[in-house]
């Protein structure tokens, strides 16, 4: 029963945190000075014609009566149509989202590996100067602005290993007749840089995290047997310590979801990469306000389902939490 209501709770949760997010979604680009109007740059664009798209858009209401609409049509599965092209939103994110999430994967891969493997070896030896490097070279990259180091990688990197810098494939490959692994390597050489960017940036805090759960597990009564039973440090870590250290790193897995999808943002903005992250990116600028309530409530839907998971997770992996 205890298990039962602490999953209710944390669902209940879930939708207050999304409905507070949905109703920050509308105040906060409202509060933005201007609106679709004065982004309009024509000849013909005089005062008249402003008020009329204004009226078309259903600025002209008020705030009150546009959230109460807002929250209708959401209830509906409606998010609105662009300002821009007048078609409805939700069809024109899906292409986008299915470009960043394969991108967004492959940039957690990154820095889970990058971070299991140093956290690993600056538990495995630590007090040395190995330790100090995998955790200093980890904060380094986890404190860097993430679009400087996506520039640094276009600067440095692409060139020497002939990665491209932007879109998400070769606009000339579909003339060669391309077979489907051409296609899929053509995709992946593409989603390289803005997944190795994510993985650079995230991985620093994988690293500390599992250093110090290998740490602590350590210090267990059951790490002390092993290693009198004559085990390797290598089978201490690998067939003990790393399972029972799981706990943390798993979580943090999701926790960091939100992080990624902030930073996709302003990375598929560096790298041209047309993700969700570039049209609610574009959309700021073109004061679309359905494209980017759609944009960013998709994200954030995402990011409290990914929490939500992780709190369950956290029951099943440890049931002690709910005692």
């Amino acid at each position: 029963m205890r298990s039962l209501d602490y999953v209710v709770k944390r669902i209940a949760f879930a939708f207050v945190t999304i409905f507070v997010a949905v109703t920050l979604n509308f105040v906060i680009f409202r509060a933005a000075p201007g609106d679709a109007t004065t982004a309009l740059r024509c000849l013909s664009c005089t005062d008249e014609v402003r008020a009329q798209v204004r009226t078309e858009l259903g600025l002209d209401k008020s705030k009150w009566e546009q959230y109460k609409i807002y929250l209708k049509d959401l209830a509906h599965g409606d998010l609105g149509r662009s300002f821009q092209n007048r078609q409805p939103v939700l069809p024109q994110l899906w292409e986008p989202l299915s470009n960043t999430m394969p991108m967004l994967l492959l940039g957690t891969f990154f820095s889970i590996f990058f971070g299991l493997i140093t956290g690993i070896v600056a538990a495995w030896r630590r007090g040395t100067l190995l330790e100090k490097l995998s955790v200093w070279v980890g904060l380094a990259f986890f404190a860097l602005p993430t679009q400087w180091l996506a520039i640094m990688l276009i600067l440095y990197i692409a060139g020497p290993l002939d990665l491209p810098t932007h879109g998400i494939s070769d606009p000339y490959l579909s003339f060669s007749d391309p077979s489907v692994w051409d296609e899929f390597t053509d995709r992946l050489s593409h989603m390289v840089l803005p997944s190795l960017t994510l993985g650079l940036v995230l991985y620093g805090e994988y690293t500390l995290i599992a250093r110090s759960a290998l740490l602590e597990t350590f210090g267990e009564d059951y790490i002390l047997t092993a290693r009198a039973k004559g085990l390797t440090t290598w089978e201490v870590v690998r067939k003990h310590a790393l399972r029972n250290s799981l706990l943390p790193i798993t979580t943090l897995v999701f926790l960091s979801l939100g992080f990624i999808a902030a930073g996709s943002i302003l990375i598929e903005a560096v790298f041209s990469y047309p993700g969700i992250g570039l049209v609610a990116y574009q959309s700021v600028f073109q004061k679309d306000y359905p494209m980017l309530q759609g944009a960013f409530l998709i994200i954030t839907t995402s990011i409290v389902i990914a929490n939500l998971i992780a709190d369950l997770l956290y029951v099943r992996l440890d049931p002690r939490i709910v005692e």
